[in-house]
């Protein structure tokens, strides 16, 4: 078995190797798993080799050069624990301390990498000190020292029963042997969730129904059209609320695959809706301000409110940064896709434009479906865990999960209609711009329901979902609903290109660049919320005047 010293020195080898400027527990477990034991062989069966444990844990950690005072091979303080702890375990127990000792220390309480790792090979760690950890030794008549054992109580200790002749016919008979227990088995999956009828969020549809009769009396009354804009909008939020979830109930119902492909085809319903109703009436501006304000509204308003929930609740904020620069690359691809024709515009090829959207658009779906590609199939172990904060719930019967679904998508399409034929009244008595109402108030209506659900999720701990809810929505705006609006614009001869206003672009590029910035690392704090939401209120603010 190999000592601690020679573990420490694979450590060091290790963290030189990676260019990190100490030598962590990360380090001491990669030396441990380098070895050839039988817990060893159970993680490299579950998936977990030391190839596959560097990637982690350059997954998790930039790089950090040694620094002043600080050698290649110090250790962190939990790794210098971890050491302790074996030796005086091992020491207890009479003997020198080995790997089995270090590592039975580092999993008693996995963190950072170590834990990550046993998460995605699903390994428990009772089953891995089971592999490793020594068999109890039978219990003699004697203490460590050697001399007899104390009397307790004033009573003598009875004497070890003396040992029977063997019988051959009856010691000869093998006994019956309990199946032998599989080694790291994967712990059983999670009965599926009892199902119920949706009491608890019942209101949320019924306000939503009672949105829609409300709606007709005001309009049909007279009522100014500032005053009807305002009721859909109110009505519009829980019906999206709504379509959110029943989607996720419904995605239940499916695998991971399936349920990606429902997340794409509902998840931005709302918005879908109310910009096909607005390229029938014509208003291709709006659709465009309501395409940009809904990115920017992802990436500033809900990732800062995120980040600002979350940072009050506990000082630093880590999640994965591998998805999170994924998520950061897409859009920046969707922002140079956006500017292209956008600096073709007033040039010879200004009557090739609307070709030239056509095939960018084709081009950031394929994007998509690509990224899913990645996340769900070649690339799944990098994501593991990624949405594992989510609050578990009572699952939906299946057919009311559709019904609900069903009835919420007509009423938002209802809704829609009456929204779009207020929008040039409204301009028009309160002086507003269309520019404003779709880029900041129309995506804040449809977004709502996400906007809560992910700050509720970051006050409570879960920043690795608040963050894949305001980054995915974000790149699913960007390379799935842009390219599905201009393509259905193409086919209702709306003229929706991809030609955006300098100012959109602009303020994309400005909102995907700083979000990446704080992003990338993989840990924030509250005051980088608060820095996204002052530059989505600058972004506001010259919207207003423009």
């Amino acid at each position: 078995m190999t000592s601690l010293e020679t573990l420490r020195t694979r450590a060091v080898e290790e963290s030189t190797a990676q260019g990190s400027g100490f030598v962590g527990a990360e380090h001491l477990f990669l030396a441990w798993l380098l070895d050839d034991g039988l817990a060893q062989q159970a993680l490299v069966q579950a998936g977990i080799s030391a190839d596959e444990f560097r990637t982690i844990i350059a997954s998790r950690r930039a790089p950090r050069p040694a620094g002043e005072g600080e050698t290649s091979n110090a250790l962190s303080s939990h790794a210098e624990r971890a050491l302790a702890a074996a030796a005086e375990s091992a020491t207890v127990a009479g003997r020198d301390p080995n790997g089995d000792d270090l590592f039975l220390a580092l999993i008693k309480e996995p963190r950072g990498a170590i834990a990550r790792a046993l998460t995605m090979a699903k390994a428990r760690p009772t089953e891995l000190r089971r592999l490793v950890a020594p068999p109890p030794a039978a219990r003699s008549g004697k203490r460590r020292d050697g001399s007899p054992p104390r009397e307790r109580s004033g009573q003598p200790v009875q004497p070890a029963p003396v040992a029977r002749k063997r019988d051959p016919e009856i010691d000869d008979i093998p006994e019956a042997r309990a199946p032998e227990r599989p080694r790291l088995a994967p712990p059983p999956r999670p009965a599926p969730a009892p199902t119920a009828a949706p009491k608890e969020h019942s209101w949320v549809l019924w306000i939503g129904l009672l949105a829609v009769p409300l709606t007709v009396g005001l309009k049909y009354l007279g009522v100014s059209s500032g005053w009807v804009f305002a009721v859909t909008c109110l009505g519009i939020i829980p019906l999206a609320g709504a379509i959110a979830q029943a989607t996720e109930h419904l995605a239940d119902h499916a695998g991971p695959t399936v349920s990606a492909v429902l997340n794409a085809a509902f998840g931005n319903a709302t918005e879908v809706i109310v910009a096909i109703a607005a390229l029938h009436a014509g208003y291709v501006d709006f659709v465009k301000a309501s395409l940009t304000g809904s990115i920017l509204g992802n990436l500033l308003l809900i990732l800062g409110a995120a980040l600002l929930a979350g940072g009050l609740r506990q000082p630093i904020l880590k999640f994965n940064r591998t998805a999170a620069g994924m998520s950061s690359a897409m859009l920046a691809i969707a922002v140079a896709a956006l500017m292209l024709p956008s600096m073709l515009r007033g040039t010879p090829a200004d009557s090739h434009l609307q070709a030239l959207s056509k095939l960018v658009a084709v081009l950031l779906a394929i994007i998509y479906l690509a990224s899913l590609l990645f996340s769900l199939r070649t690339h799944r172990r990098i994501f593991t865990g990624a949405a594992s904060g989510e609050d578990p719930h009572t699952r939906w019967p299946l057919g009311i999960t559709v019904v609900v679904l069903a009835v919420a998508t007509v009423l938002v399409a209802v809704e829609s209609e009456f929204l779009v034929e207020t929008i040039g009244p409204v301009t028009r008595s309160l002086g507003v711009s269309q520019g404003f109402l779709g880029l900041i108030v129309v995506p804040i209506v449809g977004n709502a329901a996400e906007h809560a659900s992910a700050i509720v999720a970051a006050r409570r701990g879960r920043i690795e979902l608040a963050i894949q809810i305001a980054l995915g929505s974000s790149t699913q705006v960007a390379l799935l609903v842009a390219p599905i609006l201009v393509l259905v614009g193409g086919v209702i001869g709306s003229g929706m290109n991809l030609v955006f206003p300098g100012f959109q672009v602009g303020a994309l590029a400005a909102a995907v660049i700083v979000s990446a910035l704080i992003v990338l690392d993989g840990e924030s704090h509250w005051l980088e919320g608060v820095q996204l939401l002052a530059l989505y209120l600058m972004i506001a603010a010259a919207a207003w005047f423009i």
